[in-house]
């Protein structure tokens, strides 16, 4: 294979909802590209992009998967995305390498709620986007609602450069209002007639020809100039007005497949390498430092890795991005997040399962190595000489959460090392070790996301694992002062044990000042600060510590004891175990003993005397609630909104985007369990929605003591 320069390279995210045709288009794409010589099709099981044996049991595409064809002495490098909300990672990673989006809308499903999701990852990282309105050939095909659909969310953006004659069971032509011609195809598909358009179509072809012209002029001021002084402009004009429009997001153009019969994909192809921009022709990627990086085949050699699997017979395979300079076999590179070399024993283009070996490869392409070391998702490779750490992929945050353990006892290590190894292939996976909840907790993207790997777990790494509801994190605090004093003394021969220590608890709110004296139980405690500590506590909140010792009624060398007993109660909240925080505690007189005291004595003291004081302070339970956000169709509105009710949820607002009802709430995690099942059983699937931390809250009070009664009873099952 030849070394493509950059001004040869395209770099094409293909997306869409779930049942677009995505797959099926890659596959003609390659067919026509002569990298295969015959088109696969799901059905079968046989095409290059969905080869996993877990997206043959589902029948759709799991992973991204990197693909390239070979056309018009271009390199097209195509990745393959899957449509599920569930797997958006996959995404995410190709929109950040790529160039352009190839966006396809379903003929007969139309403009989904999928799509706006997916429109939100474009604009995030600013692709230009291209439309192809796919499966025309299908029954209920309505070309004219997708367009006005996509016309709703973008407006004028959306131009048409074709339209099709007869979408349906026959479809078989399509205008082309860039060239001002008839594309005709066989029951084959393949290479088309180009024909003149037929009078009966002049009128509607000139209107929107025109419309496109227009389109084309708006992006450049000499184009402009020109439109306005000739009426028109030539082909060449209108793609470079049309390639500036795509770039600067002004201009979203429209095509028509039928990617199943291989009707309008040369033209498609021929179109994304004339027009559909390069690298180099995009802004400049930037490293974490913000100096701009050019696409430079005779710049340092840096690569960026946007994606790692592990491949049947290869082990583990690096996907990257060349960022500058050029590549070669053998070559020796340095991680800049490590600091470790390593080589690039073997390079490959990468179509599927298909890999062809490459001795190089220069700025702008995408290819795969194996065999690093210490490398992963989201790490630089330089030259030695070169610095440049290019940003992370920023991944949406999960959605859904559940326990994890293996069916057998003693797989817990087993387990452990093949969740890490999913997490690096796929980061919308993260994996907790949480040690407050004393369970490992999985979080992804929705239940169908768990469920694969619960899937590929079973099937691949031969371990039965089972999924168990997770705890929830609550938190616990106090609402009003109180006072307690606790001696701990022990003697049993010898040196003894004596600490005595007084104090008084508060909520502490952030900016507060710490009170000269409390009146608790009509008792007047007057207190000096001598010294205050903030503490940052690594569960969220914080601890503040006052000295208010006088007289030396404790020596100061037992405070810190003093505090380490409180974390410890703090660690296992007396409530429900839960961990506490937004305290103030003022230890401020107690006792010593010239020879029995000591620090554990002073230790104890102050674990029970906080353990006293907290019951006594208002304590209340806090729970962390998300901030959610639903995009709905409007038929769906009231169902949504009174499941959501159900769930405790605290409505912040409701708007229209995109075609869709965006519902905003509060909602605790408590009762987000299994949420996006509900979902989609009350929408039917036409529903998405997204999550993130938000605070915590008190719990009401009648959810207060079930969980206490709860604790209590597990406490008493452990006895």
């Amino acid at each position: 294979m030849k070394v493509y320069q950059p001004n040869e390279l395209k770099n094409i995210a293909l997306i869409g909802s779930a049942g677009s045709g995505k797959t099926t288009l890659a596959e003609a794409m390659l067919y026509e590209g002569g990298v295969v010589n015959r088109k696969g099709d799901i059905d079968s099981k046989n095409t290059v992009s969905d080869y996993h044996d877990i997206e043959h049991q589902q029948g759709r595409s799991i992973f991204s998967t990197v693909l390239y064809t070979e056309y018009q002495n271009k390199k097209l490098n195509i990745i393959d995305t899957p449509g599920l909300d569930d797997f958006v990672g996959g995404v995410v990673s190709s929109l950040a390498v790529s160039d352009a989006a190839l966006f396809l809308i379903s003929g007969h499903q139309g403009v989904e709620v999928g799509t706006e999701i997916m429109t939100r990852h474009t604009n995030k990282f600013n692709t230009p986007v291209i439309f192809a309105i796919n499966q025309l050939d299908h029954e209920k095909a309505n070309y004219d609602k997708a367009v006005d659909d996509l016309k709703l969310k973008h407006g004028g953006k959306a131009v048409q450069v074709q339209y099709p004659i007869n979408p349906g069971i026959e479809f078989n032509a399509v205008i082309d209002v860039l060239k001002m011609k008839m594309y005709k195809w066989g029951p084959e598909g393949g290479e088309p007639t180009i024909e003149d358009i037929p009078d009966s179509e002049k009128e509607k072809a000139e209107e929107l020809h025109n419309a496109l012209v227009e389109s084309a002029a708006e992006n450049d001021e000499e184009l402009m100039e020109l439109f306005f002084e000739e009426g028109t402009l030539n082909e060449d004009q209108m793609r470079a007005g049309i390639k500036k429009g795509l770039i600067n997001k002004d201009l979203f153009p429209i095509f028509c497949v039928s990617a199943k019969k291989d009707m309008g994909v040369r033209r498609l192809m021929e179109f994304l390498n004339n027009v559909a921009p390069q690298t180099s022709e995009m802004p400049k990627p930037k490293d974490v430092e913000g100096n701009e990086v050019s696409i430079d085949p005779e710049g340092p050699a840096s690569i960026f890795i946007f994606k790692t699997s592990v491949e049947e017979h290869l082990g583990e395979v690096a996907y990257f991005k060349v960022m500058s300079g050029k590549i070669s076999e053998g070559m020796d590179m340095i991680n800049s997040r490590s600091g470790n070399k390593e080589r690039l024993s073997q390079l490959y283009c990468v179509a599927g399962n298909n890999r062809t070996k490459v001795d190089s490869m220069v700025a702008g392409d995408i290819g795969a190595t194996v065999k690093l070391k210490d490398t992963r998702t989201n790490d630089t490779l330089n030259i030695k000489g070169a610095d440049w750490k290019f940003p992370a992929i920023q991944f949406p945050a999960p959605k859904y959460r559940t326990a994890v353990r293996p069916v057998n006892q003693g797989e817990e290590e087993k387990l452990g090392e093949i969740l890490h190894r999913f997490a690096g292939e796929d980061p919308t996976y993260i994996i907790e070790h949480s040690k407050e909840l004393k369970q490992v907790i999985v979080h992804g993207q929705g239940e169908f996301h768990l469920n694969t790997m619960k899937k590929q777990i079973e099937a691949q790494d031969k371990l039965e694992i089972e999924y168990i509801t997770p705890k929830i994190p609550y938190r616990e605090t106090i609402t009003k002062s109180a006072q307690a004093d606790y001696r701990h003394k022990k003697q049993s021969g010898g040196s003894g044990q004596f600490g005595e220590v007084h104090m008084v608890i508060e909520a502490y709110h952030e900016g507060s000042e710490t009170p000269k004296s409390y009146k608790i139980d009509g008792k007047e405690i007057s207190v000096t600060n001598r010294g205050e500590d903030t503490h940052e506590l690594p569960w969220g909140g914080k601890l503040v510590f006052v000295n208010s010792i006088v007289g030396g009624s404790i020596d100061a060398k037992y405070l810190p004891a003093i505090l380490k007993g409180i974390m410890e109660k703090m660690e296992e909240g007396p409530l429900t175990g839960s961990y506490a925080r937004d305290i103030r505690i003022v230890v401020y007189d107690g006792k010593m003993h010239p020879v029995d005291s000591n620090e554990i004595s002073f230790k104890i003291a102050g674990m029970q005397a906080f353990r006293s004081a907290f019951k006594n302070a208002g304590p209340k339970i806090l729970e962390p609630v998300y901030k959610v956000e639903v995009m709905v169709p409007g038929d769906f509105m009231g169902d949504v909104m009174s499941d959501l009710q159900g769930r405790r949820a605290m409505i912040e607002g409701m708007s229209s985007e995109g075609g869709y009802e965006k519902i905003s709430a509060k909602v605790p995690l408590a009762e987000m369990n299994k949420y996006s099942t509900s979902l989609s059983s009350l929408t039917s699937g036409q529903a998405m929605y997204t999550m993130a931390f938000d605070s915590y809250m008190a719990v009401p009070g009648d959810v207060q003591d079930q969980l206490l009664k709860a604790y209590e009873a597990e406490q008493a099952e452990d006895e």
